[in-house]
């Protein structure tokens, strides 16, 4: 008997005790339960707290790189901020100054020719190509990057005047905030097409008003020969690959010229840039140096920020 006793004592053991009390047939005490009870509730602790160390890696990543794009996100603010309003206002004035100085510097120095009537005898014959009586005068191309001519557009601003400059190259051109001239276009005054580019948001912002010409508006250039009054005619818009725009009759690049116009290039839409927005105008009339600017612009010319 005692080995049938020693084999039923080993099933009636209670692994869960393990003090080999109780039987196979006995009913669970309470200290029973509440050890199993016990025994379950450690176990599920210690897999939470396997399971929650990976959630809370991730948890810190995400929170670190959440962190990282707000940050990011303010310094982009910062930095259209301070392109387009505080580099903007700064760069405004620096044009402003420039263009005076041309004014100033042309004045002192005049090469161009005489007024109507004058008794200078090479002041050049009279035509019917401007209001004033005075043929336009066509300047030679300068230096890349010379500036070489001031723009006025009342329609931009009552103060509103920019440099010219030879070439487009942003770094060394539109960046100052003026304008630059289509080397492969005609110069002011000619026969032909005067093209020219600048920014239209960032850097100054010179022709972010572009889209506001009306027909009919006055676009004054200056040189150091006088003043080529232009009238704003027509606006069009083309993609970035759009370069008849610049042919000496816009769009139809061989054909003769018969008109003396200016062309008027920038990006759209504002910030976007997927398109070129082109303005054109045609001469209305030239005035030479020597019979002052033209009454709009008078008290402008040669007046610094």
């Amino acid at each position: 008997m005692a080995g049938v006793t020693d084999i039923y004592s080993l099933y009636s053991e209670d692994p869960e005790s393990g003090d080999g009390a109780g039987s196979a047939g006995s009913s669970p005490t309470p200290d029973d339960d509440r050890r199993r009870r016990d025994n379950r509730g450690n176990r599920g602790r210690t897999g939470g707290r396997r399971d929650n160390a990976p959630r809370s890696i991730v948890r810190g990543v995400i929170g670190v790189a959440g962190e990282l794009l707000i940050t990011a996100g303010v310094l982009v603010f910062l930095f259209l901020g301070w392109q387009l309003w505080i580099q903007g206002i700064a760069l405004n004035n620096a044009q402003t100054n420039d263009a005076s100085g041309l004014s100033q510097q042309w004045n002192a120095s005049p090469v161009g020719p005489a007024a109507p009537g004058s008794t200078d005898a090479a002041a050049p014959p009279a035509d019917s190509s401007g209001a004033s009586g005075a043929s336009p005068v066509v300047m030679a191309a300068p230096a890349e990057t010379k500036q070489f001519a001031v723009l006025y557009v009342p329609r931009f601003g009552a103060d509103y005047k920019r440099t010219i400059a030879e070439g487009v190259d942003a770094k060394a051109v539109l960046n100052a905030g003026g304008a630059g001239h289509y080397e492969q276009s005609q110069m002011p005054g000619d026969m032909g097409n005067f093209a020219i580019a600048a920014h239209r948001d960032g850097w100054g912002s010179p022709f972010i008003k572009i889209n506001e010409l009306q027909i009919g508006d006055p676009i004054y250039v200056e040189t150091q020969d006088g003043w080529y009054t232009y009238r704003y005619r027509d606006t069009e818009y083309v993609t970035p690959e759009g370069v008849d725009v610049l042919s000496a009759v816009p769009q139809v690049p061989d054909a003769a010229p018969t008109d003396r116009l200016i062309t008027l290039t920038s990006c759209n839409p504002l910030y976007i840039a997927s398109e070129r927005i082109i303005a054109y105008g045609v001469l209305d009339s030239f005035t030479p140096r020597s019979a002052g600017a033209p009454a709009e612009i008078a008290g402008l010319t040669g007046k610094g920020a």
